[in-house]
């Protein structure tokens, strides 16, 4: 996608993530999720990005570049958050998400409260869960 400037708006809470290597994470939520990148920013000297907003199932994720001199770094990685995919067919999410590189945390399996749902780790240490309800 080429670089835009003007931000598409968002409501409500949207998860802001610091990555190492943002534009291949967001080819990769583009292939392993079916992400739209809405806007790209990109500075000018390192190349890095400054601001990615992607569209993820008619959810908004943003995401940076770490930038450890602006306070922006990732010490020894993501953890502590789950990104949560609520889908139409878990299988092929999931699949996908695999096909693409993630890793598998915990496999999909039908759960106790109803739905169909797994956990993966994207190539960049962010951890997502796919569930669908099962009818």
């Amino acid at each position: 996608m080429s670089e835009t400037t003007t931000p598409p708006v968002t409501t409500g809470v949207t998860p802001y993530l610091t990555v190492r290597g943002a534009s291949d994470a967001s080819a990769f939520y583009q292939k392993a999720f079916a992400a739209q990148e809405l806007m790209r920013q990109a500075d000018e000297k390192s190349g890095k990005l400054i601001h990615c907003h992607l569209r993820i199932n008619g959810a908004d994720v943003m995401m940076s570049d770490e930038f450890p001199e602006y306070g922006m770094g990732l010490g020894d990685g993501p953890n502590g958050v789950t990104l949560h995919l609520q889908v139409d067919d878990a299988d092929a999410w999931f699949e996908r998400a695999v096909a693409a590189g993630a890793t598998v945390t915990m496999p999909l399996a039908d759960q106790f409260w109803g739905d169909r749902y797994g956990q993966l780790k994207d190539p960049f240490g962010h951890s997502w869960s796919i569930g669908a309800s099962k009818k």
